[in-house]
């Protein structure tokens, strides 16, 4: 059965709900909060793990970090490199599969962020993603891994929603499966005329099991926060937010 990320032209269709207006222009404010829990200044080296158009890896480029972009859709990476080249940033952009991308040594701190993370399968994918994103982090630097926790998703838990962006409306469907380990999103968009459906599927992780994998993936020290700005990771919490040390 096809990967539903690995399709071009899922992440074509769902592109503006994806990427609306507010996710892009909250990218720096985003960037400012994780330099703060990083505790990193330019001209540091920076991974953005899953760039898609490259909304943070432009705004750290704009603050003078030195900035790699991974993703896997080229259409995101086009539009990356054309807003890149349109403000002369200097950014490598690189088409990999999260799972197969490693650079030893080379990064003062790496972004995952969005829910970016637990798209696979196969467990053991999502823990190589991070044991590659350790590797490739010099010898003190940070991941940051931002998803949906467990705990938040049980807590405010809906079966149905939908978003309109203009003259589009998206309609969600969601179910639990798999004894609490993934999340299938059933996506329909509809524009006039146009109906297109396809299903999201992700992989759920707790605070305690998200620290658990990236223990193994050898990261030495992991801090959780609800929120960017530093909130702890508790009932209040909106994202389960990890900062991993090497």
């Amino acid at each position: 059965m096809a990967e539903w990320f690995n399709s071009d032209e899922f992440w074509a269709r769902f592109e503006d709900h994806v990427f609306t207006p507010a996710r892009l222009e909250g990218a720096r404010v985003e960037v400012e909060r994780f330099m703060a829990l990083f505790a990193v200044h330019p001209p540091a080296m920076i991974l953005d793990l899953g760039c898609g158009p490259g909304r943070h890896a432009l705004e750290f480029a704009r603050r003078g970090f030195r900035v790699t972009g991974v993703d896997r859709t080229r259409h995101y990476l086009d539009k990356a490199r054309a807003a890149a080249e349109a403000e002369s940033l200097e950014i490598e952009f690189i088409e990999s599969d999260m799972r197969n991308f490693v650079r030893p040594d080379s990064f003062d701190a790496a972004i995952n962020y969005f829910t970016a993370f637990g798209y696979f399968d196969d467990p053991e994918d999502d823990l190589k993603v991070v044991r590659n994103v350790c590797a490739s982090l010099k010898p003190g630097g940070r991941l940051l891994i931002d998803v949906a926790g467990k705990e938040i998703i049980a807590a405010r838990y809906q079966a149905r929603g939908w978003d309109r962006h203009g003259d589009t409306i998206v309609l969600e469907e969601r179910r639990l499966f798999d004894g609490w380990k993934r999340l299938e999103s059933r996506w329909t968009m509809i524009r006039g005329t146009e109906r297109y459906e396809s299903s999201v599927i992700l992989r759920l992780y707790s605070g305690a099991e998200l620290e658990n994998v990236l223990r193994q993936a050898g990261f030495t020290r992991i801090e959780l926060y609800g929120r960017l700005n530093g909130s702890p990771y508790d009932q209040a919490a909106e994202r389960l937010i990890a900062v991993a040390t090497k």
